[in-house]
């Protein structure tokens, strides 16, 4: 088990060992913006409490009289207008400075947690609700960029502006810190029993946004069966639950806001402040435009009184946030890309050694399988309903590691091969056809990215037998199919699936039940542009229809994860009672072949009823082997 990913993903690399550190590794890639933030906000605070020395001194001056009053009320002024002016300036500087830095955390997190989702192991992404993967892939990604800008700006604004007025406040007269020092010191013990309150809640907050995301996919991914069944009614209670679970969290966020004490705190230290400002200036220790000042700092001190219930509440939504991300980006895998792995181009051996393997450390879907295709060899794999098939094509481009044994590709274990260069040779065409909201040339192109050029994809169009109801598509090739294709039927999916395997020129070509949703006349066009396309590569292939198993090289037989025989399907035909009961579909206890149940499968409970006759069996078998589906 490791955390890397299944592939490795190259750009920078950030510090994962918690939320708070993540978030700085991000940041930090941004010197000048950061810089340019902190350094504004700074100066523009700064700048801001000069303005109350400055309202003091001028009062100070009108209330001296004298000759020089004037010229000193016309300095002022002309201070006060340039740092007015310099002060919008670093002000706008700063707030651009952290909005970039909110879009570019945005941004870096979103595509850092979109590669480690690629890089995700088929096990791990079996495991996740989709509607939950896009509540943390949209939203709390977003709240990211909420968190920094308007939370963290407003954060570092207010707490300057808590501050930088003690340091002028402490100039007038240092005995003027004892109200707003005091005041301070709670402020922080509230502020630290707020965040302990708040935390909590706001991570379940994120946690049941996601449930109610995923709740809502699964509606509309399943919608045609609700209407179906006519059960509207139960998934609108479904969800109106989840809902109020949401919405009684955010009363509950709003009940710890309502009881924030600093705000009433706050009125009580400027009636202590004022009234010691007028016991010092009355003793003359400080003057009427000392006080003023002095006030003026201390109303600088309510700013980020108010802005902790909203921006506090914002960073602790957004660390909730990115804790969910980094659940997902730090998340186990179970397949280990080796730094070193192997490549090279693929000839097409397979070799199974005693493989088994398992969903989830349950009941092993496969146990001690072992054969060997040859390159160039077609292997079909059959079996009743669970017995393994398509898990065991999946074992050979790993989308699955195996639990023991091994799989070797041209001698080589396939977790030794590097997977881009293995994966890149294997083409898979499901019976569960995977299209994308695109053109159809784009969909058929998939698999070659931007190499593929009109020619190749209209080539493999015809080879599938595509290229004729794609023709009649409003715009061709360029018509933007729905997602997953549901405005197509399930044969032209299914044609669009082998188009698109067709042209990645694959080494090996695994074939699971391809054609189910084909009729059997373009079935039998397709059967013919596949066995051109097939001569000299190796392929797997799971199906039921004997005109598929006819022209195989040799035929694995599964039940219930293992192999109980392997050969031709004459040879299967002839001495395994599970095969012809799979496919002949009739009582084979009275048929003798010659080697009847060698396999190990021919025992009672192969199902056989005992209730037929050796010469119907014989007559059925005659019709099978000569081409009946």
């Amino acid at each position: 088990m490791t955390t890397s990913s299944e592939f490795v993903v190259t750009g920078p690399r950030f510090d994962r060992r918690g939320p708070v550190r993540w978030l700085w590794s991000h940041l930090r890639r941004h010197p000048v913006q950061l810089a340019g933030f902190l350094g504004g906000s700074v100066v523009m605070i700064v700048l801001n409490s000069a303005v109350p020395q400055l309202t003091g001194a001028a009062f100070d001056a009108v209330l001296g009289g004298g000759a020089g009053a004037a010229r000193t009320l016309g300095l002022i002024v002309v201070t006060l207008l340039a740092i007015v002016v310099a002060r919008g300036l670093f002000d706008l500087v700063a707030r651009m400075s952290s909005e970039m830095l909110a879009k570019r955390l945005e941004r870096d997190a979103r595509d850092e947690l979109y590669a480690s989702l690629l890089g995700k192991s088929q096990t791990f992404h079996n495991r996740q609700r989709v509607g939950d993967l896009m509540a943390r892939a949209a939203n709390d990604i977003r709240q990211l960029s909420f968190m920094i800008s308007p939370g963290v700006d407003l954060i570092v604004d207010s707490g300057l502006s808590g501050l930088v007025p003690l340091f002028f406040i402490a100039a007038i007269d240092p005995r003027l810190l004892l109200a707003p020092g005091v005041f301070a010191v709670i402020f922080v013990f509230a502020l630290w029993h707020y965040m302990r309150q708040l935390n909590p809640v706001a991570t379940q907050m994120r946690e049941q946004f996601g449930e109610v995301n995923a709740g809502l996919n699964q509606a509309v991914r399943g919608i045609e069966v609700i209407k179906v069944m006519a059960q509207e009614g139960q998934e609108r209670v479904r969800f109106r639950a989840n809902a109020r679970r949401y919405r009684d969290l955010f009363v509950r966020n709003g009940l710890v806001q309502a009881r924030y004490l600093p705000t009433l705190l706050f009125a009580c230290a400027l009636a202590g402040a004022l009234w010691h400002g007028l016991y010092l200036q009355g003793m003359g220790a400080i003057t009427v435009g000392d006080l003023v000042a002095f006030m003026g700092l201390m109303v600088m001190l309510g700013f980020p009184t108010q802005m902790s219930i909203f921006t506090f509440s914002l960073v602790q939504i957004g660390i909730a946030s990115s804790r969910r991300i980094l659940g997902i980006i730090t998340a186990e895998t179970e397949l280990h890309q080796p730094a070193d792995g192997h490549a090279g181009r693929i000839s097409g051996e397979i070799v199974f050694e005693d493989v088994t393997f398992g969903y989830d450390d349950g009941e092993p879907a496969l146990r001690g399988v072992s054969f060997t295709v040859k390159p160039g060899e077609t292997v079909a794999i059959v079996g009743e309903t669970g017995s393994g098939k398509s898990t065991l094509t999946k074992l050979v481009p790993r989308i699955y590691d195996v639990t023991s044994g091994r799989i070797l590709v041209d001698g080589v274990d396939v977790r030794a091969w590097d997977l881009d260069s293995l994966r890149s040779q294997i083409s898979t065409i499901e019976q569960d056809i995977v299209l994308f909201s695109r053109s159809v040339a784009e969909n058929i192109a998939f698999s070659m990215g931007q190499r593929a050029d009109r020619e190749a994809v209209i080539r493999a169009a015809e080879d599938a037998q595509a290229a004729e109801f794609v023709a009649e598509l409003e715009d061709g090739y360029d018509t933007v199919i729905g997602e997953r294709g549901v405005t197509l039927s399930g044969g032209q999916r299914q044609r669009l699936a082998i188009a698109r395997a067709l042209l990645t020129d694959p080494a090996i070509l695994i074939l699971d039940d391809s054609t189910s949703a084909i009729d059997s006349a373009t079935e039998d066009k397709i059967q013919q542009a596949i066995g051109r396309v097939l001569e000299g590569r190796t392929t797997l292939l799971i199906t039921h229809r004997l005109s598929q198993i006819r022209w195989a090289d040799k035929v694995v037989l599964l039940r219930r994860g293992e192999l109980v025989d392997c050969g031709t399907h004459d040879e299967l035909i002839a001495r395994s009672r599970l095969y012809r009961r799979i496919f002949a579909h009739y009582d084979e206890a009275d048929y003798a072949g010659p080697d009847d149940g060698a396999s190990g499968d021919g025992g009672p409970d192969d199902g056989a009823s005992g209730d037929g006759g050796s010469g119907d069996g014989a007559q059925v078998l005659a019709q099978e082997q000569g081409g009946v589906r």
